[in-house]
């Protein structure tokens, strides 16, 4: 292990991210393939995150919308392609300098052997109180917090074995929100939460983070239909592109995915044929 050459490196002259593309994410024609395989999991993956707006991406297990989440903070290098975060190629910057700007809620979520506040502000730790309850409040944390007795300073077990899979999720968006970065990324990260909490915490992320740039992968329809701009990814593709409504007229695999999971009232709400025709 300690032999072991890391795969990704800094450049010799690393670049700084330009103040005036400060939160923007584009991918230009990425195509990327892990290491062994043989065919591509992303083919040809164009799209720009703003500041400001919600870029969210759906499609089946297996379609390549974690692997584009992981390629932006550079745990791995595209095959070929670009990707520019804050104006620059992402392989010109520090990794210092990169994640820096970025705010990470992957799938699985650890959390340490240390308390509640300890958890939340492992990246920034000089965070103070008020601001610890403050982003702990916008992650829907709060509430379940405050009902232990020893509040902030409950102790959390190696993992977070002594609390549920959706305290653990809003206790790492906690987390992220605490290092104050221009770009949130979030890989399935509602996805133990029920669907009143999901909504709240949406609520929250909107009024609360008017200024950054999020980025969220789901497997459910209800998180991301009110994203600025969804993309719909099949085997490695983008497949569409649009709103929810625009989608569900458009794109057959986001209506199938949205039909599996919406009554048709719902449906018929977002004013609607069915896309199964087109």
């Amino acid at each position: 292990m300690l032999e072991t050459v890391p795969a990704i490196t800094d450049p010799e002259a690393p670049r700084q991210i330009d103040p005036d593309s400060r939160g923007v994410v584009e991918f230009r024609n990425v195509s990327f393939r892990y290491e062994g395989a043989e065919e591509d999991a992303l083919s040809d993956i164009s799209f720009i995150a703003r500041p400001g707006q919600t870029t969210a991406f759906i499609g089946s297990t297996g379609s390549g919308k974690s692997t584009i989440i992981n390629l932006i903070p550079r745990f791995y290098d595209v095959t070929a392609g670009v990707i520019l975060v804050g104006g620059v190629d992402v392989r010109e910057l520090s990794q210092k300098e990169l994640r820096s700007h970025i705010g990470y809620v992957p799938q699985k979520n650890v959390l340490l052997g240390a308390s509640i506040a300890d958890n939340i502000t492992y990246g920034s730790p000089d965070l103070e109180q008020a601001e610890i309850e403050r982003v702990a409040q916008i992650a829907q944390a709060a509430e379940f917090i405050e009902e232990k007795p020893e509040g902030y300073d409950f102790d959390i077990a190696q993992g977070g074995s002594n609390v549920s899979g959706g305290q653990r999720q809003r206790l790492s968006i906690a987390r992220a929100l605490a290092v104050k970065p221009d770009i949130f990324l979030f890989d399935d990260s509602f996805s133990a939460l029920d669907m009143k909490t999901d909504a709240a915490l949406r609520r929250a992320l909107a009024t609360n983070l008017t200024d950054v740039t999020l980025i969220i992968v789901a497997q459910r329809v209800g998180t991301i239909m009110d994203a600025d701009r969804i993309y719909v990814i099949d085997d490695g593709r983008i497949v569409g592109s649009g709103s929810h409504e625009e989608l569900l007229k458009s794109c057959k695999p986001y209506y199938e995915i949205a039909s599996s999971q919406l009554s048709e009232k719902e449906l018929v709400s977002a004013g609607t044929e069915l896309a199964g025709e087109n």
